[in-house]
């Protein structure tokens, strides 16, 4: 199994994370992004939209991050990270919509002009990313995790842009519950840490 990666992506990281959380064996294969690697027609015939990460396994090719996620997890056999009730599987998949939107538009944002030089307002996606923090430490306020009394694939899919969305300028400091979400899946077995770029909030850290 290869992972077609790059190791500031947040997006690459939550599959590398749920691999290894897994403990499903692979190999980390990284893509070049600032030399165009990830356009170029050899990475393009994997993902014709250009992204990583990418999983290739014994010749099924996976693209987007969530979805592998949820291969990973159905592969496994592990219905405790992807639950297949109807309400269950219902509820991860409202998170993975919020990883896909509320946080590649806020806190993902936010971090990707600090990180990439990316020309998104950021006063926009700070405040993006302060309203889904607000609404998180709500959730969360609850219960240990987002989809079930136990982890699943949603925490695992939000974790790596909250957690270094201090890099992005947004500030963690106001949302204890959200903290001590991340602490939570950082004691995790098998966990391993998103790499820390000291930019933002973070180069002052």
């Amino acid at each position: 199994m290869k992972i077609h990666h790059h190791p500031l992506s947040g997006h690459s990281h939550r599959v590398v994370l749920f691999a290894s959380l897994l403990g499903v064996p692979h190999e980390l294969v990284e893509v070049d992004l600032k030399a165009g690697a990830h356009k170029k027609p050899a990475f393009l015939a994997l993902n014709p939209f250009g992204q990583v990460p990418v999983l290739e396994d014994d010749g099924t090719v996976i693209a987007d991050s969530n979805a592998i996620l949820v291969y990973l997890a159905t592969k496994a056999g592990r219905d405790d990270w992807l639950p297949v009730d109807a309400a269950g599987a219902a509820a991860v998949q409202r998170w993975l919509s919020v990883a896909a939107g509320e946080v590649a538009n806020g806190p993902a944002a936010a971090r990707l002009i600090t990180v990439f030089g990316a020309k998104y307002r950021a006063d926009e996606v700070i405040a993006r990313a302060h309203a889904l923090l607000a609404r998180l430490e709500s959730h969360l306020a609850g219960g240990d995790w987002l989809a079930a009394d136990h982890p699943t694939i949603a925490d695992v899919a939000l974790y790596s842009y909250l957690a270094r969305a201090p890099e992005g300028n947004v500030d963690l400091s106001g949302y204890p519950a959200v903290q001590a979400f991340l602490r939570r899946i950082e004691a995790l077995p098998g966990f391993v840490p998103f790499v820390q770029t000291p930019v933002g909030l973070a180069a002052a850290a």
